[in-house]
């Protein structure tokens, strides 16, 4: 089924799609990673974007259960060059297509990925419409234009958990308080501004009971759980645009043990004084190099994000841990007095390189630390 996208910038690319018609507005955007499809789909950094990947062959090792990362699937369109039908691999127990129809995700093939990632370098991630109903590449670029776009909004309260849930081995259980069978393991309360589930896992496989919270929840209902440590999760969009959060995030300061990852990592920016900026294309990928500032080692890095906190508006008490080796922006930082430190990357990979899962080794110590001197 014939597919045409219309790019604000007057770029017009066709293509086909392989889960029927339909169309799609949202920031277009790319992601450089050679697998992990299936955690890009669910991770909620995405909604509200088209997302290209670069690598040319998507699908041939189908998707799973065990490799979703939320409830469900957060890109509005989903681009490719070249679309596998037929997977090969002992974990699959579908297709690319079917977990695209079952949340009603277009999938388009046959795009020029190449020359579509130029043009989003060039002219950064802009507004976009995916059609095949609308095949009139000027009507598509006008619609483009028309939309409002993404910077501003509150993302975040898209894709929060509506209720609290604790994480157990078997996954999330709905509820609030902490689950008896962990006892003697540390009691972290996770802020969902858009949580990946591995997240969870790797603080659950280090000795962590787990109370996940929406995004709205208060500082003082936080702190009256007990908690060893607050840990603030990923999530989409305009940092800045986000209600409410950052005021909490600030009220927790010096209280509790903080750790923060991506979104977190831009909410304590924002809570130490900072701002944050639009980066013109963003990271996305899991090939990106970062240098660990403290013990002189770089790593190789799995990030989504389109905007960075700038270390020129940070306060003094606020140290730079972690540079992007490819731009020097901003990868990481920790407070001087309180215990909090944030990176912008995804430590917890899935998909990616597994090389900065110490990062959850440290929060683990610094909640072990905290709990020896109060």
């Amino acid at each position: 089924m014939k597919a045409v996208i219309g790019l604000e910038d007057g770029t017009v690319l066709g293509g086909q799609s392989f889960t029927g018609p339909g169309e799609a507005v949202g920031e277009i955007v790319f992601n450089t990673s050679m697998s992990g499809y299936q955690e890009v789909l669910t991770d909620p950094s995405y909604a509200g974007q088209l997302v290209t990947m670069t690598y040319p062959l998507i699908g041939n090792y189908g998707v799973n259960e065990e490799d979703m990362e939320s409830v469900t699937v957060y890109p509005r369109a989903f681009l490719m060059r070249e679309y596998q039908d037929m997977p090969s691999n002992y974990r699959a127990t579908g297709t690319l297509a079917e977990l695209l129809k079952k949340y009603a995700i277009l999938g388009i093939s046959g795009i020029d990925t190449r020359r579509l990632t130029r043009v989003i370098r060039t002219g950064g991630a802009m507004k976009a419409v995916i059609s095949t109903e609308d095949l009139d590449g000027d009507s598509l670029v006008r619609r483009a234009r028309e939309w409002p776009g993404l910077g501003g909004r509150d993302m975040v309260q898209e894709v929060t958990a509506a209720q609290p849930y604790r994480w157990t081995e078997q996954g999330p259980v709905p509820g609030c308080g902490w689950n008896a069978a962990d006892g003697g393991r540390l009691k972290v309360v996770a802020y969902d501004f858009g949580i990946k589930y591995n997240q969870l896992r790797c603080m659950y496989r280090r000795g962590c009971s787990l109370q996940v919270v929406p995004a709205t929840t208060s500082a003082a209902e936080v702190l009256a759980m007990g908690p060893d440590g607050v840990f603030l999760s990923n999530g989409p969009g305009d940092p800045a645009g986000v209600a409410g959060v950052v005021e909490n995030v600030r009220a927790l300061l010096g209280k509790k043990p903080i750790f923060g990852i991506c979104l977190g990592h831009q909410m304590l920016g924002l809570a130490y004084g900072g701002t944050t900026y639009k980066l013109k294309f963003g990271h996305r990928g899991g090939n990106q190099p970062v240098k660990d500032l403290t013990t002189g080692k770089v790593e190789i890095t799995s990030q989504n994000h389109g905007y960075c906190v700038d270390p020129a508006t940070l306060p003094e008490e606020v140290e730079v841990t972690h540079i992007n080796l490819n731009d020097g922006s901003l990868e990481g930082m920790r407070h001087r007095s309180y215990p909090a430190f944030s990176v912008q990357y995804h430590p917890e990979h899935a998909p990616g390189p597994h090389d900065a899962e110490y990062l959850f080794d440290r929060f683990v110590d610094l909640m072990r630390q905290d709990n020896k001197t109060s």
